[in-house]
């Protein structure tokens, strides 16, 4: 009992938001870990139309990441969350209707708005709720716990594609059924947020807060912790493809290099999380995070020249260096949404916020695979760069969010 007292967070709220998130992930685990099989096999489509309509969805959730933001500070984060979950959960019960390239686009678009909407609201809830102290400690158990759940998710699914295609079909309809739980048996039972002002005065209260895009130092750092986040770029993309292509490492050693990420982000993401206690640790996290992708990059670089237990130890090493560096850049985040949001209008920063987070995955995957495969040891310097501009510009835009805060009269976090 003792252990499970340490490795829980010491509230209710906080572990009520914890099984939300092992919930939540293990549903959307399961169905991602299928996707491949399920829509190629059971929709009918070939890779190219797998892609285009992921590139079509990241569009959508791109063009209406800010509009979804302030959505949240109108209708109330809490009723949007729960609104945005239940409609998510309906639209995975769908999924066997649906046929061709026109229906899997239109599904993935509409899915993309309800995701947007659903995680901006969660996102600002989980600032509203608890206080300054407990803000980051409290995103950080969570980040542990959806790891946790997208492990259980691909569990599952890997045991639905081992069972063969009739049960690859019922993917969706697991998916849907945890969702419905997590809608409406989790999020419902949430507390409220009390609103700051009363519902009548809401329209003059965000007025009277300047929209969070006039903050420019706020929306420089929003792009600077996208570039960051694009560790998730080399740790699911280019280090595999790298592996495969330019080393002699054996395949298997991929899911041992996943496997590795997910325990240290389960057992190291609250102490990471530690140091971003102020604007002045959320850059001293951004300095450790960009540090770690340089040494990444440098020991990664030098493997397609090594053999054996060399290349599987080095590029092990480099793995675990780069999620030092998804650990740190995340921890930073939620130090700066916490630190560095108007919350009179906490729904439009994190509209500006996951700006960030939608371009990574439009941008990184083809740039760093390029440079990395093609380039070569000169690709993984660029790369390095790359990151290390990011956390240096995140300095100066983060006092500058800071000033800009202080001159609109925003009040404390």
């Amino acid at each position: 009992m003792q252990g499970w007292r340490r490795i829980l967070p010491p509230t209710v709220l906080e572990r009520d938001l914890v099984y939300q998130s092992v919930l939540s992930a293990f549903a959307t685990g399961t169905f991602l870990t299928g996707t491949a099989v399920y829509f190629t096999q059971v929709v009918g489509l070939t890779g190219a139309q797998v892609g285009l309509g992921m590139s079509v969805a990241a569009l959508v959730a791109l063009v209406l990441q800010i509009p979804m933001g302030r959505l949240a500070d109108r209708m109330g984060a809490k009723p949007l969350w729960v609104l945005s979950a239940a409609v998510e959960a309906a639209l995975y019960f769908v999924w066997p209707f649906i046929g061709g390239l026109v229906g899997y686009i239109a599904m993935l678009s509409v899915l993309a708005v309800f995701e947007s909407a659903g995680r901006n609201a969660r996102n600002v809830y989980r600032l509203a709720v608890f206080s300054r102290e407990q803000r980051v400690r409290s995103m950080a158990y969570q980040r542990a716990a959806r790891n946790v759940g997208y492990t259980l998710g691909a569990g599952a699914s890997g045991v639905a594609l081992g069972l063969g295609l009739s049960a690859v079909k019922l993917i969706p309809l697991l998916t849907g059924a945890l969702l419905v739980i997590n809608a409406i048996q989790v999020i419902t039972r949430l507390p409220a947020i009390e609103r700051p002002v009363p519902t009548a005065t809401i329209e003059d209260a965000l007025e009277a807060a300047p929209a969070a895009w006039r903050n420019r130092g706020f929306v420089a750092l929003a792009m600077g912790n996208g570039v960051l986040a694009s560790n998730q770029v080399l740790l699911n993309v280019v280090v595999p493809l790298w592996l495969v292509s330019r080393t002699d490492a054996p395949h298997t050693l991929l899911a041992w290099l996943f496997g590795t990420n997910t325990v240290l982000a389960v057992l190291l993401q609250v102490r990471a999380s530690r140091v971003a206690d102020s604007v002045n640790g959320c850059l001293r996290a951004v300095r450790w995070s960009g540090w770690a992708f340089v040494i990444s990059c440098a020991i990664i670089a030098v493997t397609h020249q090594t053999v054996g237990w060399v290349s599987i130890l080095l590029i092990w090493a480099g793995h675990v260096t780069i999620t030092g560096a998804e650990l740190w850049q995340s921890a930073a985040d939620w130090g700066f949404t916490s630190e560095l949001s108007d919350h009179r209008r906490l729904g439009d920063y994190q509209g500006i916020w996951g700006l960030g987070y939608q371009i990574e995955p439009i941008i990184f995957p083809a740039l760093y695979t390029f440079l990395a495969l093609q380039w070569g040891t000169v690709g993984w310097a660029v790369i390095a760069v790359i990151a290390v501009a990011a956390a240096a510009a995140m300095h100066p835009a983060a006092r500058a969010a800071q000033r800009h805060l202080v001159a609109v009269g925003a009040p404390a976090p």
